[in-house]
């Protein structure tokens, strides 16, 4: 029997609904101000934003006829409860004819029906979606589901998208006053993980907390478009959940990725997370992360640097033939044993970066990092399988920071990782052969 997860609306949505629809002197989409949409103008269709969710109404006047949307699956409404698939990609990307307009416009859309928004989402179709995006990277996909237990399927999606070159966005959770219980897909590496916020940017109690909270955007009070069948006005409002701050955030990225197309997936990441305005006084909260999003401000940011090899956490991701087929390439040949690179780490999302190495023959290899003492670097011989591995074989298997390659050469693997003293670090990682 398939997995069904839930959709991450608030968890008490309607006493949440009935308190924002009271709230009449919120401005109507002040949304769009509260996250620098408002400022800017928005390009034309490029990057897609992909929307894994419940169906979306192609009937749905803001839908029908969109140009630049593309259903990637049969759109399957289980009723007139069914309306988050369509809210979603409402606030992400409604052209606004005639009424609501989303972040983007001009987005080029793409949808996924992975279930209903009734009885949760059906994981291993919503990986199926993934899968289906992650052909035709570059693409924002947007995740505004979620539940307390992982799911390596959904998982195994998501770090294929990565690797494809495809940003994934997922929503918190809302289970912030109910134990605050980890959230899946949304506490995975690689997933840029979105808080909720009110209108004056403070962090709203039902949002999910974590360190995997990447970034917030508001999540209350919110309209968005419906099927007819929901409402006959095709728009609700008082809406609230990190299901209605995920897109956003999506729309923010694609938005961002479309106006500067040179950037990987994970520098969009990057400079949403730097331009991002703290909801406290601390660079970053566990509920709202690095702060609420703001897209002029990242617009104006300069590019920063690229993180090559993602995914790339441990041994079973760069070695040939385990999860990649291909795995990665080694970073140092026999024809070029020395090599420097550049990458980045943070604490929750990408806490250790894991490099394939050759080391030749009657060769010693040295490694060092500089980060200002906020990364360390490692060797690993051939046969380790896991840098988690147990104590005994990694006493076998741990090098330090230098190895020999014997009469033959063999392959060794590096690992630079976080010490501790900050929450992420950008690092050069120096490879250099030695005669022995």
């Amino acid at each position: 029997m398939h997995r069904r997860l839930s959709i991450v609306v608030a968890a008490a949505l309607c006493a949440l609904g009935t308190a924002a629809v009271a709230r009449s002197d919120a401005p109507p989409e002040w949304w769009l101000h509260a996250i620098g949409a408002d400022t800017v103008t928005a390009p034309g269709p490029g990057v897609p934003i992909v929307v894994v969710d419940g169906a979306v109404d192609p009937t749905q006047p803001q839908f029908s006829g969109r140009p630049n949307t593309t259903y990637l699956d049969a759109q399957q409404s289980d009723g007139p409860d069914d309306f988050h698939g369509t809210a979603v990609a409402s606030l992400a990307a409604a052209p606004g004819n005639g009424g609501f307009a989303g972040v983007y416009p001009q987005a080029a859309l793409e949808i996924w029906d992975a279930g209903s928004g009734v009885d949760g989402i059906d994981a291993r179709s919503a990986a199926e979606g993934i899968a289906v995006a992650a052909e035709h990277c570059p693409a924002v996909i947007n995740l505004s589901f979620g539940g307390s237990e992982p799911n390596p399927e959904l998982q195994s999606a998501i770090l294929r998208a990565v690797r494809a070159g495809c940003l994934v966005v997922a929503a918190a959770g809302n289970s912030g006053l109910d134990g605050d219980p980890q959230t899946y897909p949304a506490s995975y590496a690689h997933v840029l993980t979105v808080g909720a916020t009110d209108e004056q940017n403070n962090p709203l109690g039902f949002s999910s907390s974590g360190p995997w909270v990447d970034v917030a955007a508001p999540g209350i009070d919110m309209t968005a478009d419906v099927p007819l069948s929901h409402d006959p006005s095709g728009m609700s409002s008082g809406l609230a959940g990190t299901s209605f701050s995920a897109p956003l955030v999506s729309a923010a990225a694609a938005w961002i990725w479309t106006a500067r197309p040179s950037l990987e997936a994970s520098q969009v990441a990057a400079l949403l997370r730097e331009s991002a305005r703290p909801a406290g006084p601390q660079p970053f909260d566990a509920k709202t992360g690095y702060g609420v999003i703001d897209i002029a401000a990242a617009l104006a940011l300069p590019t920063p640097p690229p993180d090559p090899g993602e995914p790339n956490d441990d041994i079973g991701l760069v070695k040939p033939g385990l999860f990649f087929s291909a795995g990665q390439p080694p970073i140092t040949t026999a024809g070029h044993p020395s090599t420097r690179l550049a990458a980045t780490l943070l604490r929750a999302e990408d806490p250790r970066d894991v490099y394939r190495i050759w080391v030749p023959a009657h060769r010693t290899i040295r490694v060092s990092v500089a980060a200002g003492g906020d990364a360390t670097a490692r060797i690993w011989g051939p046969k380790t399988y896991s840098i988690d591995e147990s104590p005994a074989l990694r006493k076998r298997d741990l090098m330090g920071s230098t190895t020999t390659g014997g009469a033959v050469g063999a392959y060794a693997y590096v690992d630079v990782e976080l010490t501790g003293r900050s929450l992420g670090a950008t690092y050069v990682l120096t490879v250099r052969a030695e005669k022995r």
